[in-house]
């Protein structure tokens, strides 16, 4: 046996003796048996669950569910739990701190969310616990609720069914945002001494927890129903939902209630919470497939448009008939949405003094023409809501991965919810001037100029792959893309200090098109992003198709 085989088995056996979740322990224990007797399978799988551990990062943990360090589980999330406690116990300038714990709809949310609140209460932190399954944006909207000083939400949001995580944020001098550099690599630290003592039993537990009553949900609700009460017109909407198996649509009911809001068509067989979302082979509204059953509904019930949240409901997809397209119906992009309702919080926020809108650099730079058009500041960031939401001033942000903050002052996260009920209250005030969500979209042009965009996005299997890539780019820069010569070329890994930093490589080309390409921060995949602006909607997207071929026949000749 080789040295390597007995370093991961005796890895295996101290992970086995700390497990308290009887499912990860036989199949860990399985796997063991199979590898001690030099079954090769069994060995490959041991490296992969123990080479390495999840790394915690501004997005907190995400990975398959299952027994190991490189896995979403019992062990790991104790090992998380007691090392934010002990950062948030270190940072603390008063009494105990008090953290919210939410929980989605996934596989063990709920048994996390559990064990992440004994661990916080046996360090002696004020520890909360909302009352049920509920929705991500509740959670953020409950850190600035109690006043607390940080809050987790156990979610996976759109991943694959066998996938969970752990999104952290900070309240206090944060506002409930998610956490940043240097909290990261912080909290990290605390997670890393806790694994190494290697016992999770020794680790003190308490029930002495609370939970939270209905009234933060109420209060949520009526925020959000505020973002935009139905006018009169709103009664002839016809619409479907789907809640794409997450637990959006309960809440979302009665925001729609309280609003004034008529009930939608819902596609019945995705609206309750379901771990196997079963309907779907990937629980996102933006991949192939997944909003196959709304338009089948909407094609049935001839609808004006569909909504569909995500499965935590932080993210909203809306699609329109449209008779080009493959079914009668179009999902719109996360960028004319975004232009959209960006729009629709420039005109409410016009002569307001140091207002401002914000999305992140991959987004469309529309937006900042229309701040610009209405007077407001504009603010490009990172990816991610952790920086959109940190942007002074800011009444309304989006990135174009469907996320939009439309309530900045109630949710410092992206809110699938209120942004559904902001895109109801457009679609109100259209149909009362005999126009649809499509006219609109075709308006904001007229207003603000054409643009168009785009992505190319690869999934991969192995990680290597990404980095191989954009260390090409780095050191042989591309000339051009569809046609279209570079004339500026920025590597924000090499951003100037106030700049946005990150791995980004982007492209700036004649006639103010632009081309960004990045790792995901939370996917195996490498995304392209393609932005084209010109004098008329149809000349726009034939850049983009034409960006899109050269980004397509680039990735062919870089991987």
């Amino acid at each position: 046996m080789s040295e390597q085989t007995q370093i991961r088995l005796s890895q295996a056996r101290a992970w086995l003796r700390q497990d308290p979740d009887a499912e990860t322990r036989d199949e860990l224990a399985a796997i063991i048996t199979r590898a001690g007797a030099g079954e090769a399978a069994a060995l490959a799988d041991l490296d992969d669950r123990f080479a390495t551990r999840l790394a915690f990062g501004t997005a907190g943990l995400r990975g398959e569910l299952g027994a190991g360090s490189n896995r979403m589980n019992r062990v790991l999330v104790a090992q998380a739990a007691a090392g934010f406690a002990g950062y948030l116990i270190e940072h603390a300038a008063g009494p105990a701190p008090t953290v919210v714990i939410g929980y989605d709809g996934r596989r063990n949310s709920r048994r996390f969310a559990l064990d992440s609140a004994e661990v916080f209460a046996g360090a002696g932190l004020r520890t909360i616990l909302l009352p049920r399954l509920l929705p991500t944006p509740v959670l953020a909207f409950a850190v600035r609720y109690f006043g607390a000083d940080a809050g987790v939400m156990v979610t996976a949001s759109h991943n694959p069914p066998n996938d969970n995580g752990y999104k952290v944020y900070l309240g206090g001098a944060d506002g409930g945002s998610q956490i940043v550099a240097p909290a990261d690599a912080e909290i990290a630290a605390h997670i890393q001494r806790i694994a190494d003592a290697g016992d999770i039993g020794a680790l003190a537990r308490s029930q002495d927890y609370e939970v939270a009553g209905e009234r933060v949900v109420e209060a949520y609700v009526a925020a959000t129903a505020a973002v935009a009460p139905a006018p009169a017109s709103a009664r002839k909407l016809t619409w479907v939902y789907t809640a794409m198996h997450g637990v959006g649509w309960e809440t979302f009911a009665r925001i729609l209630d309280a609003a004034g809001y008529p009930r939608p068509k819902a596609v019945f067989d995705q609206l309750e919470p379901d771990p196997t979302f079963r309907t779907v082979a990937f629980p996102n509204p933006e991949e192939p497939g997944a909003m196959d059953l709304a338009f089948a509904a909407g094609r049935r019930t001839r609808a004006d448009f569909i909504l569909a949240n995500d499965p935590d409901a932080d993210r909203l997809a809306v699609a329109i008939p449209d008779t080009t397209a493959a079914g009668g119906w179009r999902r719109l992009s996360g960028n004319e949405i975004g232009l959209l309702l960006g729009a629709r919080a420039a005109r409410a926020a016009e002569g307001t003094p140091g207002a401002s809108l914000a999305c992140s650099l991959v987004s469309s730079p529309g937006l900042g023409t229309i701040a610009a058009r209405h007077g407001l500041d504009f603010h490009e960031t990172l990816t991610g809501f952790k920086w959109i939401s940190r942007a002074p001033g800011m009444v309304f942000g989006f990135e174009e991965a469907l996320g939009y903050l439309v309530n900045p002052e109630t949710v410092r996260d992206k809110d699938g919810i209120s942004a559904a009920i902001a895109v109801l209250g457009l679609a109100a005030e259209a149909r009362e001037r005999g126009e649809t969500l499509a006219t609109l979209i075709s308006e904001l042009g007229d207003a603000y100029g054409h643009v168009a965009s785009g992505q190319v996005s690869v999934r991969v299997d192995d990680i290597a792959v990404i980095a191989k890539i954009m260390l090409s780019l780095r050191t042989t820069a591309p000339a051009e893309f569809g046609g279209l010569a570079i004339t500026e070329a920025d590597d924000l890994l090499q951003a100037a200090p106030g700049e946005p930093s990150g791995d980004v490589l982007r492209y700036r080309l004649a006639g103010g098109s632009r081309v960004i390409v990045r790792p995901s921060g939370t996917e195996p995949k490498l995304k392209i992003y393609l932005d084209a602006q010109a004098d008329t909607p149809e000349e726009a997207q034939t850049i983009v198709s034409a960006l899109e071929a050269g980004a397509r026949a680039l990735l062919e000749e870089r991987s």
